[in-house]
């Protein structure tokens, strides 16, 4: 079977771009083999920065013969009936048509449409030039003749005519050949503005510029690493990793590796070399986060630690370079030492200036008297700073300082249910944003909150209190760890909540796919932080109505991902959390609510013990007695449910001198047994005990099936035994709406 070799050549493609391009390469290029009427049998994509290939194995030669059959009218149709049908079917007259006969419809017009097969070399160059010219480029630009006057090469889209390519940086060569592995293959031929498909590539700009003839794919790949380019991303990163921790192990440290880091230097080379540079030791001084984040976000480099360090930095790092240098690299490593230097002086200027006191700290009076600051401190001076300068947090919902006081007031209300210092709370909550007005996080962002922790510390706040102010953003993804200590607890959960409240307030809801304020993450993120701390609180105290509904779908997915089954969710969250007071038990004891419980019932609103329940409730259906349970309290359910339905009357009390059958006896006293005891477990939060209470009517509730008629002709003993069925219903119902469950 052929294979197909593909390359599109072009300037530098930025990293960030690389593998989405080679896969919507891969899919646009596959999609449209098949569409045609081809198959193959694999297909793989790679990239570099200047080149994107598509290897196509065990392409088909040839599409197939295709043969329709269409239906037309009848043959006694009005003349224009038959006329459209021609039209539509592309014939030029009725003697091109067959004619049928249908038994009950008499004669028919039908068109035969014979469509031969194409061969896969011409299907190829009719479908390349359009994946091309419609690539999905994030941001591209038009070149070539058509982009400007006077055969202006290139430019950015915007005030561009013409019908020049579009493309992300300017197109160079096109490869494409196709044939066996045992034959020569063809060079596949089209054309794109001007440059036409060949057989020849070229290597590393600066090592092997030459053109380089290639037939398929294995040969492609070895000439490539003859011209210094090595084509698998996959393996750049693996060279660069090795050599970087052998480099490091060499000079007797230890490389602190960085996968973000190393995925986006793999798509800046197509060589990679790997050097080590230097700069001097009084820059570690510096916090190790801010010389890593410098040296990072400024050149792409690497940092390394003396062997068997934690914490600590060494002055050396780790620059991957395209080039193999005549003098061994040694004046690159030199220039980007020398950039190193100057970013790591700002960064020192800017550790130094944070801990210092702020020129305008005469104006921070009244802020430091509303939130109780100390002005002696660095960090309180960035707070009152940050409340002075009335910062907007939303035009709707006040300034980053009211915003600060309502989180502080909710840490506070929290830190007893969540185990922490009321005062810590608090505390931590008024510092939680006042590193938004220090210099290091003003020049990188991605710092907010390590830095406060880090100046926190610094300043003798108590160590809950600095970790509180570093992890309050915590969960910021489902991969990221929630926080443990009940201070950072308080105060995360009062952090988001402050948020999600707020936007519901104002109508900012999540739609669709769009949540500016990400609010699906922070509600995730309070749903984790209760489960995975075991937090038991009951969200209708701040969140009502349609937040809490947000609430139980964030819920949804989030126990879908645990892998729990979405009936079992559902079923559990149509169940209302009944009332286990002694009165609320009498009073249930005879005589329940029938009416069918809302989807989203407003007393589910202790996210913990939903959790719980699932988790239960899932254990118990997986055995005997769960499954066969199940069956009966379906089909009471579904019996209760027609008759209610019909206007059929259901007893309001089981009267127990109305039965007639010893199945009916059995059945009332398991049903009062599980519901006592199941509630006692409930109220104990107990949920394996509540299912082992309620399989006790398993027997019972098969045996009446078997031996009593529902629908009994005395209408006081059908309404009594239907009231019986819905006895079973409340009892189930504790924890579950069984009637939703699949099964």
């Amino acid at each position: 079977m052929p294979d197909l070799l593909l390359e599109l050549r072009s300037e530098e493609i930025p990293a960030r771009m690389q593998r989405k391009a080679a896969g919507d390469l891969k899919k646009l290029v596959t999609d449209g083999l098949v569409d045609a009427g081809l198959t193959y049998e694999a297909a793989r994509e790679y990239w570099t920065p200047r080149r994107l290939t598509l290897d196509v194995r065990g392409l088909t030669v040839r599409s197939r013969d295709v043969r329709e059959e269409r239906k037309g009218p009848s043959t006694k149709a009005p003349e224009q009936a038959v006329q459209g049908f021609l039209r539509s079917a592309r014939l030029s007259s009725v003697d091109e048509a067959e004619i049928r006969t249908d038994p009950k419809k008499g004669d028919f017009y039908v068109a035969v449409v014979s469509k031969p097969g194409r061969a896969a070399e011409a299907i190829i160059a009719d479908l390349l030039p359009g994946v091309i010219r419609n690539f999905p480029w994030p941001k591209s630009m038009r070149w070539g003749a058509a982009s400007g006057p006077k055969g202006m090469r290139y430019g950015t889209v915007e005030g561009c005519g013409g019908e020049a390519l579009r493309w992300v940086r300017p197109l160079q060569s096109i490869f494409c050949t196709f044939g066996p592995e045992t034959e020569e293959p063809v060079v596949v031929d089209f054309e794109v503005d001007g440059i036409r498909a060949g057989n020849v590539t070229y290597g590393h700009r600066f090592h092997a510029p030459d053109a380089i003839t290639v037939r398929r794919f294995d040969d492609y790949v070895a000439k490539l690493e003859a011209a210094k380019v090595v084509l698998d991303a996959g393996r750049r990163k693996e060279i660069i990793l090795a050599d970087a921790k052998n480099l490091a192990f060499a000079r007797g440290l230890e490389l602190v590796e960085d996968e973000g880091l190393l995925d986006e230097v793999s798509g800046l080379v197509e060589w990679p070399v790997v050097l080590m540079g230097e700069f001097e030791e009084d820059f570690l001084s510096i916090p190790s986060e801010i010389v890593r984040l410098t040296i990072r976000a400024n050149q792409k480099c690497f940092v390394t630690r003396p062997h068997g360090g934690e914490e600590a930095l060494s002055n050396h790092f780790l620059l991957t370079a395209n080039i193999e240098a005549k003098d061994g690299g040694t004046e690159i490593a030199h220039g980007n030492g020398k950039v190193v230097r100057a970013r790591l002086s700002d960064a020192l200027h800017f550790w130094k200036t944070d801990q210092g006191d702020l020129p305008d700290l005469g104006r921070l009076t009244a802020s430091a008297e509303k939130f109780g600051l100390d002005l002696k401190k660095p960090l309180d001076q960035r707070m009152a700073r940050l409340d002075q300068l009335s910062v907007t947090f939303h035009a709707k919902l006040g300034t980053q300082g009211e915003r600060v006081e309502r989180i502080a007031r909710l840490a506070e209300e929290l830190a007893p249910i969540v185990g922490a210092d009321p005062k810590l709370a608090r505390r931590a909550a008024i510092l939680a944003k006042a590193d938004l007005q220090t210099e290091i996080v003003g020049e990188f962002p991605e710092l907010q909150g390590q830095m406060g922790r880090t100046y926190a510390l610094l300043q003798g706040e108590h160590a809950s209190v600095a970790a509180a102010v570093e992890e309050h953003y915590k969960p910021q993804g489902p991969s990221d760890s929630v926080p443990a200590d009940p201070v950072s607890i308080a105060v995360a959960l009062a952090d988001k909540l402050d948020t999600l409240v707020g936007f519901w307030a104002i109508d900012e809801k999540p739609t669709g796919s769009k949540d500016p304020y990400a609010l699906r993450r922070a509600a995730l993120g309070v749903i984790r932080i209760l489960v995975e701390n075991g937090v038991t609180l009951r969200l209708t105290r701040w969140a009502k109505n349609d937040l809490l509904s947000f609430f139980h779908d964030r819920l949804k997915v989030y126990l879908r991902d645990q892998g729990a089954r979405h009936d079992l969710i559902d079923a559990v969250l149509a169940s209302g959390a009944p009332d286990w007071t002694a009165a609320g038990q009498a009073a249930h004891a005879e005589a329940s609510e029938r009416s069918e419980r809302s989807a989203v019932s407003a007393d589910n609103d202790d996210l913990l013990l939903i959790v719980r329940r699932v988790e239960a409730l899932s254990t118990f259906l997986d055995t005997e007695d769960g499954k066969n349970l199940l069956a009966g309290t379906k089909r009471a359910a579904k019996i209760l449910a027609a008759e209610e339905k019909k206007g059929t009357r259901v007893a309001d009390a089981v009267d127990p001198t109305l039965f007639a059958e010893p199945s009916e006896k059995a059945l009332f006293a398991a049903v009062n047994q599980a519901e006592r005891e199941a509630g006692e477990a409930i109220g104990k939060q107990d949920f394996s005990a509540a299912m082992r209470a309620l399989s006790v009517l398993r027997g019972p509730v098969d045996a009446f099936f078997e031996h009593v008629l529902v629908n009994a002709d005395d209408e006081a003993v059908r309404a009594n035994r239907l009231a019986l069925l819905a006895r079973i219903r409340e009892a189930t119902g504790q924890v579950a709406d069984f009637s939703r469950i699949s099964g």
